[in-house]
């Protein structure tokens, strides 16, 4: 053979070869903020510049990653996605007074969780974050003067200044549940005199200073606070006591290198690296601690502390008591513990154990009483904090408050019959709806999801009652547990909703019929919300056989109708594969469901195809709303190879990872070790498993087994290997 044709083939070889990281790159390098910032349908996932878990989140705020145009520099982000405050934007222009509601039009920028850059028209446009305050530095490359805009994104607010170099503002933020807004306090120093500071006539929402048209290089630091305007001036000379953009820039790379680094993966593509870290960087955005060294405001009873404890806020447990918190009690036991406490301060300081714990105070988002199932599965992996009060809060919401969509108060009509009858009773259709607590307009009852929710909810509570000695409360909570079965119709093997009567509804279309009976999704993905009883559920659909045709027939059918008709109804059900929906929680479990009915190899399948169809490493790489690190947590748990299918429980199912390699790097300086033989894109099907040197024929791990540290060892191919796992 001649030499030509041997390259030739050596090269059409090495293109077959899948293109690994850069091996010169630090974790924090692979994470893009970019990532995801396209929305599939609904909402986009943000760019956010931050520490990780701190109050202070930086977001150029626009409709989407393609949109050039940046309406603000949000200098803080309150809550996750709900609020935004203090938008701040610089220019280079011959007319000041033409910019007041102008955007900022960008390109190149540049994107990492520690930095942000972006050139403007004539400015050069960089941040860099500490825990409570932030750092800019604009380069001005254009002629014309430079004005400096300031405007309130919130309905209360207005700015002030003191001298010509300091900005102060308030903004007032919260959502309508709240009796009081709270209030964000700024406090900006510029490096130089600014001059002609002025209003637009009596606005004081909106504030302009303009630099010296000679000075190339302004730099801008600023602190948060929620106690006052001084508070976030100490907190800001506090954390950057001097204007040295790079050195807050590198101690912010530190620390996010610090944080990515718990998780050390290996041999993979550059691709998957990417969409790993960025998921793993998503993982840490909330919740935030709001303790101001040494103080901090509540809104749950509206007064300042004084502790030197975190106070974690801002949590949608709706979303993140899946994945996200469980992740965080591996790599991050104290700090859940932390944020457990704060949660159970403001059950103690309110009286109702919250849902969704803003900021801004409970809001009362979505359905469940999933604080009972985050705080079971951290007692269950041995963390320990004040599980009394915490059940006083569980039970108050279970037995005596409401737990309708988007609701709080005490029980409704519809709560006393779900607690009296075991299941949320449904309208039929064309029935008008008598409760008034119900969102008619689009939220609705959600009854059969209602009913399956709390029914796994109430089995935490049972396990915690019974740790407490509560024995009559454990049979209590333990027969609601199985109030799923009350709206399971055996003879359509579906989740169905029933009347007041106790009768089946008709006509009802699984597919198609939404927000009347399921939160966000239809009876083919709430079949399989049952985590705490799987066993129970397949023996209603008539055994393991029967349970896994169910599931294929979920990952297969179509949506019966034009899609644009399918999405009226249900928005929220996006990546589709079949009917699952990748894009939506309450998927997050079902593909690893194979593992319980004796089909693993198919978990393995899915998984693959899932992940490399659906979280890419582009702007289109999210398919539904990401929520705060609720679905980048799958994201993480799943390239790894395994995921907590029931939280309250310490059992992982394992799927199929991603990497030769993945390393966990324990709190207590122990490494739980995943290593994938031979892996690739097609080679994702396991053919056998040891641990710790000993064959592992379940594809099952325990919490206790993975804190103890260790190495789980695949060997991986290209074809199923249909009897690993079964048994």
């Amino acid at each position: 053979m001649n030499k030509g044709k041997i390259f030739l083939i050596l090269g059409v070889c090495l293109t077959m070869l899948p293109f690994r990281a850069d091996s010169k790159k630090s974790v924090a390098d692979y994470a893009d903020p970019t990532i995801g910032g396209v929305s599939v349908l609904l909402e986009t996932t943000r760019q956010t510049m931050h520490l990780p878990n701190e109050m202070l989140r930086f977001v150029p705020l626009r409709s989407s990653m393609l949109d050039d145009w940046i309406e603000d520099f949000a200098l803080q982000m309150p809550n996750h996605r709900r609020h935004w405050v203090f938008g701040f934007m610089p220019f280079s222009t011959d007319n000041p007074e033409s910019v007041w509601s102008a955007p900022g039009v960008i390109n190149n920028e540049e994107t990492h969780p520690y930095y942000y850059r972006a050139q403007l028209d004539g400015v050069t446009f960089e941040f860099a974050p500490a825990k409570k305050s932030g750092i800019i530095r604009m380069t001005f490359d254009g002629e014309g003067q430079h004005p400096m805009r300031f405007r309130s994104r919130t309905s209360i607010g207005f700015y002030d200044h003191e001298g010509n170099r300091v900005v102060t503002g308030t903004a007032g933020f919260g959502q309508p549940e709240c009796k009081e807004n709270m209030t964000a306090y700024l406090y900006a120093e510029f490096d130089c005199d600014m001059h002609d500071i002025h209003y637009p006539g009596q606005d004081t929402k909106h504030l302009m200073l303009t630099a010296d048209g000679q000075k190339k290089v302004v730099t801008m630091r600023y602190g948060i606070s929620y106690i006052d305007k001084e508070q976030a001036r100490a907190n800001m000379e506090r954390e950057i006591p001097h204007f040295d953009f790079d050195r807050v820039r590198k101690d912010a790379k530190r620390t996010w290198k610090k944080r990515l680094g718990q998780i050390e993966v290996s041999g993979g593509t550059e691709a998957h690296m990417r969409t790993f870290y960025t998921a793993l960087y998503r993982c840490s955005e909330r919740m935030v601690d709001i303790n101001e060294y040494g103080r901090f405001f509540s809104a749950w009873d509206r007064k300042v502390h004084i502790s030197d404890e975190p106070f974690y806020v801002d949590n949608w447990l709706w979303d993140t008591h899946i994945a996200l918190e469980p992740l965080h009690t591996i790599l991050n036991p104290d700090m859940e513990v932390q944020k457990i406490n704060s949660v159970i301060e403001m059950y103690k300081e309110s009286g109702v154990m919250p849902r969704f714990a803003l900021t801004s105070g409970e809001w009362a988002g979505m359905t469940g009483n999933f604080a009972a199932v985050w705080m079971m599965d951290a007692w269950a992996k041995g963390l320990r904090f004040d599980m009394a009060t915490a059940y006083e809060g569980f039970r108050k919401n279970s037995l005596e408050r409401t737990l309708l969509p988007w609701r709080t108060g005490p029980a409704t009509p519809l709560d006393t019959f779900y607690n009296a009858h075991g299941y949320y009773p449904a309208l039929r259709p064309g029935e008008p709806e008598t409760i008034p607590e119900v969102d008619t307009n689009w939220e609705r009852r959600q009854s059969v999801s209602l009913t399956t929710v709390n029914s796994y909810s109430d089995w935490c509570i049972a396990q915690i009652a019974k740790m407490l000695g509560r024995t009559k409360d454990e049979k209590l909570f333990m027969e609601r547990s199985k109030f799923y079965r009350n709206v399971f119709r055996t003879d359509k093997c579906m989740m169905w909703p029933k009347d007041d009567k106790g009768e089946w509804v008709e006509p009802f279309n699984p597919m198609h019929d939404g927000r009347a009976y399921f939160t966000e999704n239809n009876a083919y993905i709430f079949n399989w919300d049952v985590k705490h009883d799987l066993e129970g559920l397949f023996s209603l659909m008539g055994g393991h056989k029967k349970a896994e045709a169910k599931l294929d027939e979920l990952f297969h059918m179509g949506v019966g109708t034009a899609k644009f008709r399918f999405y009226n109804v249900l928005p929220d059900a996006t990546g589709l594969m079949g009917m699952f929906q990748m894009g939506n929680e309450p998927s997050f479990h079902i593909p690893y469901l194979y593992d319980y009915v004796g089909a693993p190899w198919k978990t393995q399948k899915y998984i693959h195809s899932l992940i490399d169809t659906y979280f890419i490493d582009s702007y289109l790489g999210m398919p539904g709303d990401e929520d705060g690190g609720g679905m980048s947590a799958f994201v993480v748990f799943s390239m790894m190879g395994f995921f907590p299918v029931t939280p309250g429980t310490t059992s992982y199912a394992i799927g199929s990872p991603f990497f030769e390699k993945a390393t966990l790097h324990l709190p207590d300086g122990k490494s739980f070790t995943i290593k994938a033989k031979d892996i690739s894109s097609e080679n994702k099907f396991i053919q056998s498993a040891r641990l710790n040197g000993k064959t592992l024929t379940k594809p099952f791990l325990t919490h206790e087994q993975l804190m103890a540290g260790g190495t789980l060892e695949l060997q991986m191919g290209c074809r199923p290997d249909k009897a690993w796992g079964k048994e």
